[in-house]
């Protein structure tokens, strides 16, 4: 029986799902959001989540934690330099998982996991904004027209 044993196995050995994990954590660093299965997300959420609360810390000795879990030194300058001070006033859920639907390959569950405040979102706000502009530009020039044929008849 599996009794009080947490965790995700993936369906791999020890050392093939600590990669896998240090590998996706780094990615979601550096890129801001990874696309990747439901259970690889659900495993890696918290570990991003401590991550970036090391990154808050921002001494020698959290520095050094991280270099030792993430894979390449530019991931850890834009934790500490970017990643951090972004999140600083959030205290916690700094990840959020949106599903996609299923794989075309093989029909495993997608999903995106991405940083909270990550360019996605802004770039769906921007769409949303310009779409209202547009939408106020052509009510503008309806009213001007319709104003225009009164004044021409009237």
């Amino acid at each position: 029986m599996r009794h009080r044993r947490g965790g995700f196995k993936l369906k791999r050995d020890s050392g093939a799902r600590k990669a896998l994990l240090r590998a996706l954590v780094t990615s979601v660093i550096e890129h801001e959001r990874v696309i990747t299965t439901v259970p690889k997300a659900k495993a890696v959420k918290p570990l991003v989540d401590k991550m970036i609360t090391l990154g808050k810390r921002d001494s020698l000795h959290a520095r050094r934690q991280a270099a030792a879990f993430l894979e390449t030194p530019a991931s850890v300058k834009k934790l500490f330099d970017k990643l951090s001070p972004r999140f600083a006033q959030r205290n916690g859920g700094y990840t959020r998982i949106v599903r996609l639907g299923p794989r075309k390959g093989d029909g495993a569950e997608q999903c995106l996991l991405e940083l909270v405040g990550s360019t996605l979102v802004k770039r769906a706000a921007e769409r949303a904004r310009r779409k209202e502009e547009k939408l106020k530009a052509m009510r503008e020039g309806r009213e001007e027209e319709e104003t225009e044929e009164s004044s021409e008849k009237g």
